[in-house]
């Protein structure tokens, strides 16, 4: 690997690929040091010699790596980063969520799952059901409230 050639800067949490270059390296006693090329070039200091022996360098959200190394990783490195812009993108309204977990007389806190979420609804509706002596109103309320917990489970 030289320091002329094209690297890829990867960044997951807005799934950006480019190309880079090099731009400027300063020796030191601790090896090489480098910052890449414009218009990348706020991303550094960074040690060149760790780049090179391992083929990537990672900056928060961002790696820095050879082409070779893109092509080994980038299954695993995508993945992470869909994973973290939905997490991201989801952000419950934290209001409705307790409502609808008192209305199916959930815990207010933690996480659920749909097992737990489908069980609730089932053991309110036999009594919530217009025929079992309960109202429209009422079973509807819980209905709303299993829908809507279950496709927070599926936006996650």
């Amino acid at each position: 690997m030289t320091d002329k050639e094209d690297w890829v800067v990867w960044n997951g949490s807005l799934g950006v690929l480019d190309t880079v270059a090099i731009g400027l390296i300063e020796e030191s006693a601790g090896g090489r040091i480098a910052f890449l090329a414009a218009p990348y070039d706020m991303v550094g200091p960074f040690s060149l010699d760790e780049l090179h022996a391992q083929g990537r360098v990672a900056f928060g959200a961002c790696f820095v790596m050879s082409r070779l190394r893109w092509q080994e990783d980038q299954v695993e490195l995508r993945a992470e980063g869909i994973k973290k812009r939905k997490a991201y993108l989801f952000q419950p309204d934290l209001d409705k969520d307790q409502e609808h977990r008192e209305a199916l007389k959930l815990p207010l806190e933690g996480e659920l799952t749909a097992t737990e979420i489908k069980n609730a609804f089932r053991r309110l509706a036999k009594t919530a059901h217009p025929d079992a002596g309960g109202s429209n109103e009422d079973y509807r309320r819980i209905a709303e409230a299993r829908d809507a917990l279950l496709d927070q489970l599926e936006d996650a």
